[in-house]
């Protein structure tokens, strides 16, 4: 969360640090609002308008009141208000604010059918090759690559034999 009178700048910091790509927006007293302040609030009115992020408040760009969602609210309903409204993310607030929901939370959530065994070797592969290191050299990387593959396929053997 951010306060309304805090710099772009500030906000921007928050952000990166924390990997972030919206803050919420304090309301200023019990009787306030909610506001919300996204990555694109700022490229469109800071950086796409060559201001100074120093010098522009955050009341400035954000928007508020922003449509906030009820925690009792099934996933089909928030995303159809996410379709009627063309938001991408709300705060989900019932007397407080309990966190975030994201088009992409939705998106994580829709069952799907079980992935099959060689997309499951797959995607482990691909795990593992993204927390390894990647060398600069591309024959050392493909040899490291085809390593980490190998490692991953005899580890899945190995649990199958279990």
């Amino acid at each position: 969360m951010i306060h309304s009178w805090a710099t772009v700048a500030e906000a921007l910091a928050l952000m990166q640090n924390k990997k972030l790509r919206s803050l919420i927006v304090e309301p200023n007293d019990e009787d306030d609002a909610y506001g919300i302040v996204t990555e694109t609030d700022i490229v469109y009115g800071v950086t796409a308008q060559e201001k100074d992020p120093s010098q522009v408040r955050i009341e400035q760009i954000m928007t508020k009141p922003c449509i906030v969602v009820n925690p009792d609210l099934s996933l089909t309903n928030v995303a159809r208000l996410f379709a009627n409204t063309g938001i991408q993310k709300a705060p989900v607030i019932k007397d407080k604010l309990l966190g975030i929901i994201s088009v992409t939370d939705i998106l994580m959530k829709i069952p799907i059918a079980q992935l099959s065994p060689s997309d499951i070797v797959s995607q482990k592969i691909g795990e593992a090759i993204l927390h390894s290191r990647v060398c600069r050299d591309p024959e050392d990387q493909i040899a490291q690559e085809s390593e980490i593959g190998w490692n991953v396929v005899e580890e899945l053997e190995s649990q199958e034999a279990k």
